[in-house]
Order: structure tokens, then C-alpha cells, then sequence
């Protein structure tokens, strides 16, 4: 009996074909190729610069320009910035400056405002420091002002609004040798010189928009979901749009943002018209509130237990208690090693490598049999049902969970346009265009996302002079080159944060924490040794783009065979600058044992310290 029967024999009877489904996931794929890519979207500048512009600020801010020294100076003012200078402040550290570009703290929290925005990860996991600030959540999820309030809790709580510069963006970066230094230059004139600089900028913080044809034609009103405009809308976070009572609205994208916005649209506009190119996979989300008597009885210790427990399973361990119990443990649990165990069991022996490959595949075929079920028994029209249904494996996009989401393509006023994968065709003075047809609409929001696959300077917004005056640009052109994600050489104390040839996790700030504890190390021993400098050497640097390369194998045939999206840089994989190009393959258990085995050690292999 071959591998394959092995598994399905396991199984028991399959309500579908596992190889006609391969061949519908592949059809699916094939007809959303594009041969521009990445290109297809417009990058946010000149005539587009209006959708990155702070509408949450009075216009028209200013301040006299600033020269002074910090010891470290943090960019960025998200969860990242926020738990780096939390650890800096527990470590000692008083001279700290954070700058940010927007009015206030809050990163992806400050710009995400738009109607029913929350967190998909439990906030007893993502919400960091809780018991450090002693709050207990509202919600099992939180929604986007609760956690933007605890962001700003987090900046008073550690002292950060001192000194910070915000409404600022950085025009360059400089090491200056000499002095051993920084010089940061802003838009606003600022020369700020740092002996430490960490760059905490956030992976998906620069809107996109599509490059669709007639894009500066359209005479309607335009806004990006992260720059939502309640002015235009009414209402606030939490819906009620009255003003759009009498307005046609339409929404271009299907993802993790539409699906939260969406119902939002629905409830309140004369009609709305959905166009999707790719649907999203929707599951049950059950949000609820938070037992005061439950959070009461959590012994010390309990959130790092919490995400540890959560990251252990949704990185396919194992756990003796399941402490989340949610839409995220549910999928890997059964999809990776615990399923492989539970199969081990029943067939008393250990699973081959491809019977292993085989269950995965299986249990993932099942899973999104499950989703599309949901849009039957949901979606009272069937060809808007059909037209619903995400026809690609469990990862090949982020899942969502919600529960309002799928009904609202049930209202009278609300139309799904779907464009059997091949995306908006032009966009009119009066409306928007899909096979032909015109879809007239008074306002059209873009749910189309930030860019993702570009390179880091680009996103960032600056260059950063280096050693010798190598810009990062020219550094990392043919790709990232670091130490553990965090350091460069030829960039000394200068310190990377979010997505840089480090592991990522379902729960991101889990995964910034554990950054933010190392460079805290490495500035610390730097500090206690007497030394002013601490840089990755080029051996250093090497290593760790080797090892990147033996990791990166794992998962590309699965990328590969999946829809297009900003996980697979739009189907064109091998983009040095790509989403999974730059995280580390085997996982972030792995990753982080790594950095806690290579602090332990202390002798700070691959870095100088001078």
C-alpha cells in the first residue's frame, strides 16, 4: 500500500477528491498570475502622497527644529518601539528618544481606525505587557481603540512621550565614524545624534493602492482603509456610518480589512458593492467578553506562559493544555504534529516523511472543505455562495475569522461583485468597471492594503549611510544580509526590528518581544564592557545568511502551488525582497532557543564589541 493510501485509508471516507480539489486549487491560481507582479500596485507618491497623509492631526503642525544627543533613539512608535523602550527602561536605560511619523504611539493601531477593526489573535496573547501595566482586556479580542489606548498606556507606563518627536519623518541616517554616532536629519530640520539606533518600522506600514487604469479619473470620493475618513463616513470605530444613508459605496479588496469593514458598509450605505478579485477563508470567530473573575484568578508569570503555550502550538508542537482554545490552535493542531502524533498512534508506528506531507495535505483539504460549508449554510443566494468560497490551501493567505462578515452578503443592498480572479478593469469618472460593465459609485474605499515584496528602504521612507558610506540600499539590493535579523555590518549599533531575516509568528508582538529582550542584551554587554560599539562581524553576517538559505527550502513547493498574494509576492517567488524571503524557515521555537542559547553563552559570537 503506498504512502498515500495509507493516510486516506486512516482517514476514513473523504467527502471530496483530494486530486480534483489539487487541480480546482491549481485552475484557481493559474488564472490569477499577472506578469507585472508587485507592479501591479501604484506606490503612494506625488499624485497619491493625499492616501499617506495623517487626516487623525490638526493641519498645519509645527515646532522649532531640534539638536540634541540621545543615548538611544528609537524609530517607530508601535508595538515594536513600545517594547523596545520598555526593555530599555527595565534595563536602566534613561536617555531615550522615540520618533514617529504619526500624531501619537500606536503603529498599525494609530493608522487602522476603520469601523470594526481588532485584533484576530487573542489579546491575552497580543496585547503585550499586560501584567506589567496590571490591565485586564475588555474582550477575548480587542477591538482597534481599546488597543490603541493600551498602546499610548504602555508610552506613559515606561516614560517614552518624554523627549519623543512626533508628526516627524526621517530624511536620512548617518554613521559618523569619528564620534562613533548617528546623526539623524527630519523633515522638520532636526539633526538628533544617537549612540544607538533601533529601528522599529513597522513590516506592513505603507499603503499600496492598485494601478488600475482611470485611477486619477474617478470623480467620486477616495479614501485608503488605513486613513479612514469619518468625516466622509460618520459614525466611529464601532459603525453607525450614517452619512453614507444615501450614498452608493464601493470597496476594492477582499481581505483581513474588508472583512471587518465590510459588515460596517453594508448596515449603513444605500448599497455597496464588494469587488473581489481572491475571497478570503472566514471562519468562526466567537468573540465574547472577558470574565473579571477568570483574569482575577491568573497567577504571576501568566502571560509569557500564555504565549508561549500559544506559540509552541501554532508552530506545530505540541502542549498538554491548549491555554487559547481558538480558531488558531484549532487549524494547527490539525494540521501539523499533533496530528501526526494522533495518526503515529493508530497505525503504531512513526509516519514516513511523505505519509507525513499526506496527512498535512489531507487534514488541510478538510479544513477548507469546512470554510466553504460555512458559506453554504450562511449565504442564502448560491451563486453569491459559490462566487464566496476560497479555493486554496489554509496559509496560502492569513485566515480570518468573523462572524458578521458572510451575513452581510445577504442584505438587499449589498452586492458582491466578483471578478472571477482578474481584478477591477478601469475605474470611470462615475464608477468602476468589471467585465464590461460599469458600476457606478459615489465613494470607493481601498481595501488593497501596504506593500509587501519592496524593498526595506523603500518602505522605511530613508536611506541609512553606513561605514564608508555604503547606503543600506546598495547594501541589501541583492537582499537582506544580517545577523539573527538584527544587525548588519558595516552598520554599527544600528538595530533592526519586525520582519528582517527573522521568524515571524501568528502573533507578531510575541515575536517583537522577543527582539526587543535581545537587543537590550547586546546594548547592555556593550555598555558593561566598556565598549561604545557593537557590530555583526562579516563571519558573523555570513553564518546567518547561510543558515538562512538551509531553512528557506521549507514551504516553497507549498508557496509555490498556492493564489497569489503578498505571502508568494503575487506568484513570483525568488523576490530577494519578498514577504517569506526574509523569515527564517525553521520557525520561531527554533529561533528564539537559538537567541536565548546565544545570549547564555556570552561571548557575543559574530558581533565586535569595541
Amino acid at each position: 500500500m503506498t504512502d498515500t493510501n495509507v493516510i486516506r485509508e486512516l482517514l476514513g471516507d473523504l467527502d471530496f477528491d483530494p486530486d480534483a480539489l489539487h487541480e480546482k486549487y491549481l485552475h484557481e491560481r493559474d488564472k490569477r498570475l499577472r506578469e507585472d507582479g508587485n507592479e501591479q500596485y501604484v506606490e503612494v507618491t506625488r499624485d497619491f502622497s493625499r492616501y499617506i497623509d495623517d487626516p487623525y492631526v490638526d493641519p498645519g503642525f509645527t515646532r522649532p527644529a531640534v539638536q540634541r544627543s540621545h543615548e538611544v533613539v528609537i524609530i517607530g512608535g508601535g508595538f515594536g518601539g513600545l517594547l523596545m523602550g520598555a526593555r530599555l527602561r527595565e534595563a536602566g536605560f534613561d536617555d531615550i528618544c522615540l520618533i514617529e511619523k504619526a500624531g501619537d504611539v500606536g503603529g498599525t493601531w494609530y493608522w487602522n481606525r476603520y469601523p470594526g477593526a481588532a485584533c484576530d489573535v487573542e489579546s491575552y496573547v497580543y496585547l503585550p505587557l499586560l501584567e506589567e501595566l496590571g490591565y485586564m482586556p475588555k474582550h477575548k479580542y480587542s477591538f482597534a481603540p481599546e488597543i490603541f489606548e493600551h498602546s499610548k498606556a504602555i508610552a506613559r507606563h515606561y516614560d517614552l512621550y518624554r523627549d519623543a518627536l512626533f508628526q516627524t519623518v526621517i530624511s536620512r541616517m548617518t554613521w559618523d565614524e569619528a564620534a562613533g554616532e548617528w546623526e539623524i536629519e527630519t523633515n522638520r530640520d532636526d539633526r538628533i545624534r544617537a549612540r544607538y539606533v533601533a529601528m522599529a518600522n513597522g513590516p506592513l506600514d505603507r499603503p499600496k493602492l492598485p494601478g488600475i487604469p482611470g485611477i486619477n479619473e474617478f470623480e467620486g470620493y477616495t479614501f485608503h482603509t488605513s486613513r479612514w475618513d469619518y468625516e466622509y463616513t460618520g459614525g466611529d470605530a464601532y459603525g453607525n456610518l450614517d452619512n453614507l444613508g444615501d450614498k452608493v459605496v464601493g470597496i476594492i479588496g477582499t481581505g483581513a480589512t474588508a472583512v471587518q469593514c465590510i459588515p460596517h458598509l453594508g448596515a449603513s450605505a444605500k448599497h455597496l458593492f464588494v469587488f473581489q478579485r481572491t475571497p478570503s477563508s472566514v471562519d468562526v470567530r466567537n468573540n465574547r467578553q472577558t470574565d473579571p473573575e477568570w483574569f482575577a484568578s491568573l497567577e504571576p508569570g501568566w502571560q509569557r506562559r500564555r504565549c508561549e503555550n500559544f506559540n509552541i502550538l501554532v508552530s506545530g508542537g505540541d502542549q498538554d493544555e491548549d491555554l487559547v482554545a481558538d480558531g488558531w490552535t484549532d487549524i494547527f493542531r490539525n494540521l501539523t504534529g499533533i496530528a501526526a502524533k494522533g495518526a503515529s498512534r493508530k497505525l503504531g508506528r512513526r509516519l514516513t516523511p511523505a505519509e507525513r506531507a499526506e496527512l498535512m495535505v489531507l487534514s488541510d483539504y478538510r479544513k477548507m472543505e469546512t470554510v466553504r460549508r460555512r458559506v453554504e449554510e450562511t449565504v442564502k443566494d448560491q451563486a453569491t455562495a459559490e462566487k464566496l468560497k476560497p479555493w486554496y490551501r489554509q496559509f496560502c493567505k492569513r485566515p480570518c475569522f468573523h462572524d458578521e462578515y458572510l451575513p452581510t452578503f445577504n442584505r438587499p443592498n449589498v452586492t458582491l461583485v466578483d471578478t472571477d480572479g482578474q481584478g477591477v478593469q478601469q475605474l470611470t469618472r462615475n464608477g468602476v468597471v468589471v467585465d464590461g460593465v460599469e458600476y457606478p459609485v459615489d465613494c470607493l474605499v481601498f481595501a488593497t492594503g501596504f506593500e509587501v515584496g519592496t524593498t526595506y528602504t523603500r518602505r522605511a521612507g530613508y536611506d541609512i549611510v553606513g561605514r564608508g558610506g555604503v547606503s543600506l540600499t546598495e547594501k541589501w539590493a541583492p537582499g537582506m544580509r544580517t545577523l539573527h535579523g538584527l544587525q548588519t555590518n558595516g552598520f554599527p549599533n544600528c538595530f533592526f526590528l519586525g520582519f528582517t531575516q527573522t521568524a515571524t509568528t501568528v502573533s507578531v508582538p510575541m515575536a517583537l518581544n522577543e527582539q526587543a529582550e535581545h537587543v537590550t542584551y547586546m546594548i547592555t554587554e556593550s555598555k558593561r564592557r566598556g565598549s561604545g560599539v557593537v557590530e555583526a562581524t562579516a563571519e558573523g553576517e555570513d553564518g546567518w545568511v547561510e543558515e538562512m538559505r538551509r531553512a528557506a527550502k521549507l514551504g516553497v513547493r507549498f508557496y509555490a502551488e498556492c493564489t497569489p498574494g503578498y505571502y508568494n509576492n503575487e506568484g513570483k517567488l525568488g523576490n530577494p525582497h519578498g514577504f517569506f524571503a526574509n523569515t527564517y524557515g525553521e520557525g520561531p521555537i527554533r529561533m528564539y532557543e537559538m537567541l536565548r542559547g546565544w545570549r547564555e553563552t556570552g561571548d557575543l559570537e559574530g558581533c565586535d564589541v569595541r
